[in-house]
Order: C-alpha cells, then structure tokens, then sequence
C-alpha cells in the first residue's frame, strides 16, 4: 500500500449484535467478539488489518456500554491501543460516524481522512484490501465519500448492491445508484449489469 498524503483513522463500528447470527452470536456476546474464522476474533482481525503506522492513526472504536469491556480487552490482547467511544443508545451507524469524524478531528486535526470498517467482517485478502484503501485515500483526498464495492461472485438476495456511474478523474466510479436487497433474479440481472455489492465500509475527510 503506499503511504497516502493524509493520513487514516480506522473507524472500527463494533455496538451491532450479529442477532442473524444467532444462537452463535447473542445480545451478551456479539459476533464480532468471537473466534469464527481465525485464531483471533473477528474484531481483532479488523483492528490488526490497519496495523497503526505511516498510512494509519491508532483506531477509534465505537460501540456501546454493554461491549466496552470486550472492545478493550481484545484490542489490548492484539497489541492495539484504541480510542474506544460509547454510544449512549444503539443507532444506526451514521450517528457513530459523525461522532467518530469529530474525535479523529480533535485527535488529529483536519487533515486527516477517516476509514469506516464494520467490525464483524472477514476479508480473506488483506494485501488487496489495503491495495484499494490506499486507491481510495488518492479520490477521499479530493473530497468524495468513497464507498467499497465487492465484485459477486453469486447473486445475493441478503446484500444491497451498487450500480457504477461513470469512471472519476482521481479513480474509481461515481455511484449511479445504491439498490436493496433484491430478489434472486433481479440479483441475477445486476451481476450480468456490473453492479458491485455494497459492503458498507467507507473513506471520506473528517
């Protein structure tokens, strides 16, 4: 990955309760803070794929009182000193972003761009990831909020899905459109049409 000009805070949104995952994943221990695919939980994994150095800030991790003791303990356990920020209620994760944007202003100043990462989710090609998030600092640097798409590999009925717009100068596409969840055969239609699911991971300027 190269170094980008301004800098990333990781903005690790850790309060859900997996409750799709359940038995497995319950209200008093959520996915994200179990062991499932790695040695590690799925929240550690996420911590440790922006390793704190010349291209990231140490993380902010929101989440809730409930999970705060989890939050801590387990990014201590990996070596990772974060910011751990509480909501006082569960919201949808636009309210813990714009609380987040504002610590990592107040942490770091201005320039300074901010990496949205749900804590529960399994990326199998790190070198990759961090290949795009250093494509995407170049166009968030410009001012855009950039989201990530994941090229299907089947027609999903349990994501939503992007349609591409037109290519940016900086790189990428602009979205043409975010979709919801569809049925198999319109999901069928988007794979043939190009569109992307959306993974719900974003970089933008504080």
């Amino acid at each position: 990955m190269r170094v980008p000009a301004s800098k990333i805070v990781p903005v690790v949104l850790a309060g859900g309760t997996g409750t799709r995952l359940w038995p497995i994943s319950r209200n008093t221990l959520p996915k994200q803070f179990l062991t499932l695919v790695t040695d590690k939980t799925l929240y550690q994994d996420t911590l440790l794929r922006t390793p704190p150095g010349a291209a990231f800030y140490p993380p902010i991790v929101v989440t809730n009182d409930d999970f705060r003791f989890f939050a801590r303990r387990q990014a201590s356990e990996v070596g990772i000193d974060a910011t751990v920020v509480l909501e006082p209620a569960r919201r949808d994760s636009a309210p813990a972003l714009i609380a987040a944007a504002a610590m990592a202003q107040r942490l770091h100043g201005d320039d300074v761009l901010v990496l949205a990462l749900a804590a529960d989710h399994v990326v199998l090609k790190s070198k990759a990831f961090l290949e795009a998030v250093g494509k995407a600092a170049e166009v968030a640097a410009t001012g855009k909020i950039v989201t990530f798409g994941i090229v299907p590999d089947s027609p999903r009925t349990s994501y939503g899905y992007i349609r591409p717009g037109a290519p940016l100068p900086a790189g990428g596409n602009a979205v043409a459109a975010f979709v919801e969840k569809p049925d198999r055969e319109t999901a069928s239609r988007y794979m043939s049409e190009g569109f992307l699911w959306n993974s719900g991971n974003f970089l933008f300027p504080a």
